[in-house]
């Protein structure tokens, strides 16, 4: 007899969901985790940005109450409090994914790293246990690139920014993407002076209509954007660090953050001694998470690269991949990855959010999009509001399926919601057109760009023609 029924590794949000479920249904099981109950989500991630980020935004809202007629003095940030906020956001979700609450459920939780030694086994804390299934979640970590002088100039990621004791005086971030972007508006907003360092153009998976308003906000905010511009090597200097670009700009900073993306972590998992197949992007998978090379094992989250399909590095998949297991693993039944509605958000402010395809993505698939847009500004609530930018993008097929949304504004990832339901249940963009929103909101824009689909058909002379012969009935 196995040791476990079921052996998790890794206690972010894909292992902790899957653990949760299976201890629940009454299987035997085990979660190792050598890190930090909660994985980078609640201690790095998703919980802390977010923390920050409404602090920087409270401040932000202070400084211009001026354009809504409150008269406020500059507001003072106090750092000390802003790292307690953001500690205790932390401190107050860390219950829901602690090792006290997983033993209440029956689970043995092992506070070790964990490697695999054959087919059926993995080797924890000194101790060896068999296992009939595993599923690996060990998620990822940040890449360090290989930047010259990168050595002895001492550099930051997003599990160590946060740990920062006094405001970062001149902050670089190199990387454009949803990371560096929502770090150089929280500090930006919190006093601080960034520089945002990006090879190619910030935000280079998102619509660059969309793109265009967010980079306006974020130069208002005072960040110096950079794009289009490479970073040749850095050296120290006090009390920090020149970045050096390709052009011969020389770029002085106080700490350097790096924000270019994530690699699985694969290191130290033996996976040879468990005849599991990996690529560089993570654990290999068919589409339902099952390994390709060891039936045994199944991966989720951020570690997990299902063949055809790829890896997403988003909390919310994780969530997704646990319900995938739970229909194939536990209960036996088909079930797949289907990233067709999969929603991401960059917190920002205003919010940019991406819901199933862009305008170029559906292009490239061959769909023949049509593109529907309307400026969130000239929605009554933002008049109200006084909002500056936003925009709600329809793509639509010709038939009038929704293939993608991409909305910048205020709270945009409350809207995804909506959207996602949408595209994943194949609705017609009849029924955005026919909703009923409360006055104001936001979403109206949406629907507004929905209409804009059938007001040709809905104006053209045959309906003129028609309704001028009904009106002539008693």
């Amino acid at each position: 007899m196995p040791d476990f029924d079921l052996v998790v590794i890794g206690a972010g949000a894909a292992g902790l969901s899957t653990t949760a479920l299976s201890a629940a249904l009454g299987l035997k099981v085990a979660l190792v985790e050598r890190g930090e109950m909660g994985g980078d989500c609640l201690n790095y991630g998703c919980v802390p940005s977010k923390a920050l980020l409404a602090a920087a935004h409270a401040a932000a809202a202070a400084r211009h109450a001026g354009r809504l007629g409150i008269r406020l003095p500059p507001p003072e940030v106090d750092w000390a409090g802003v790292r307690a906020h953001v500690r205790g956001a932390i401190a107050r979700i860390a219950p829901t994914d602690s090792e006290a609450r997983f033993r209440g459920m029956g689970v043995e939780v092992i506070r070790a790293s964990a490697h695999f030694t054959a087919l059926d086994e993995i080797e924890a804390g000194a101790r060896r246990y068999t296992f009939r299934r595993c599923v690996i979640a060990a998620g990822s970590q940040p890449v360090v690139p290989d930047i010259p002088g990168l050595g002895p100039v001492p550099w930051l990621t997003n599990e160590t920014i946060f740990d920062l004791e006094e405001a970062p005086d001149h902050l670089l971030i190199l990387g454009g993407g949803p990371i560096g972007l929502e770090m150089a508006q929280a500090h930006a907003r919190l006093g601080c002076q960034v520089t945002v360092i990006e090879a190619g153009r910030i935000a280079g998976r998102d619509d660059p209509e969309l793109v265009e308003g967010l980079r306006r906000a974020l130069l208002r905010d005072g960040i110096t954007l950079l794009e289009g511009a490479k970073l040749a090597r850095v050296e120290p200097d006090r009390p920090g660090l020149v970045a050096l670009l390709e052009d011969g700009r020389r770029i002085a900073g106080s700490h350097l953050l790096l924000a270019v993306g994530r690699t699985p972590r694969l290191r130290g998992l033996d996976l040879a001694a468990g005849r599991i197949e990996a690529t560089p992007r993570g654990i290999a998978t068919d589409a339902g998470l099952r390994s390709v090379s060891n039936r045994r094992v199944w991966a989720v989250g951020d570690i997990a690269d299902p063949r055809g399909i790829g890896p997403r590095a988003f909390t919310h998949v994780g969530s997704q991949h646990a319900g995938v297991l739970a229909r194939r693993m536990l209960f036996r039944l088909p079930a797949k990855v289907d990233y067709a509605a999969l929603p991401r958000v960059t917190y920002t402010d205003p919010e940019l959010a991406q819901i199933g395809m862009t305008e170029e993505e559906a292009r490239e698939a061959g769909l023949a999009p049509r593109p529907y847009r309307f400026p969130l500004p000239e929605t009554d609530r933002a008049v109200a509001e006084g909002l500056e930018d936003g925009l709600v993008k329809l793509v639509v097929s010709p038939k009038g399926r929704l293939l993608g949304v991409g909305v910048l504004g205020p709270r945009a990832g409350e809207m995804a919601g909506m959207f996602g339901l949408m595209i994943g249940r194949k609705l017609p963009l009849s029924a955005l057109a026919s909703l009923v929103l409360p006055y104001p909101t936001f979403a109206e824009g949406a629907k507004r760009a929905a209409g804009d689909f059938y007001a040709p058909r809905l104006l053209s002379s045959f309906s003129k023609r028609l309704v001028g012969l009904l009106w002539r009935l008693p």
